[in-house]
């Protein structure tokens, strides 16, 4: 069994995909991480949509052209009617924050799998409300284009970049 550190050191944000399909066994396994992730009072405000088919994905890629050929993409969004609110401040919410929290499960549960992803933010939100014709009170927070690395995928030259734990631990 892998270790999370093991996990976390070997995760990497794959940008070059290749287009092997996903077995739902294995797509399974990383949306069940989405449902253990914990979030605020436990209100679970995350909605994914799995996004696979050709028509779909050629939509995601009028949104964003951070794919990278991912044969799926899963736009994690929260529903702002459900999320927790401050209970003095109704403004602020847990709903990108749970949403984050689910989204890195979901990263981790793939590299577990044996997969790649890649958190994207750099996306139209707005236009991929439209496009996917989300319920008004769903808020989309992340893609996270998901699949099998390409032969030539590698991380970043900044992957290897940390901080010592003496500089962000006070």
């Amino acid at each position: 069994m892998t270790s999370f550190l093991d996990l976390a050191a070997t995760r990497y944000s794959v940008r070059s995909f290749c287009p092997r399909a996903i077995e739902p066994e294995k797509l399974s396994k990383v949306l069940t991480a989405a449902r253990l992730a914990p979030t605020a009072c436990n209100n679970q405000p995350q909605r994914i949509k799995v996004v696979s088919a050709p028509a779909d994905l050629a939509r995601i890629d009028e949104c964003t052209p951070c794919r990278f050929g991912a044969p799926v993409v899963l736009l994690v969004c929260y529903d702002k009617t459900v999320c927790w609110r401050h209970p003095t401040n109704s403004a602020l919410t847990s709903g990108a924050i749970d949403a984050s929290i689910v989204t890195t499960h979901l990263m981790m549960a793939a590299q577990d799998a044996g997969l790649g992803s890649c958190w994207v933010m750099k996306f139209d939100a707005a236009k991929t409300s439209e496009l996917f014709a989300l319920p008004e009170s769903f808020i989309p927070v992340a893609m996270l284009p998901t699949g099998y690395p390409a032969a030539d995928a590698a991380p970043s030259d900044r992957h290897e970049a940390r901080f010592d734990v003496e500089k962000i631990v006070f």
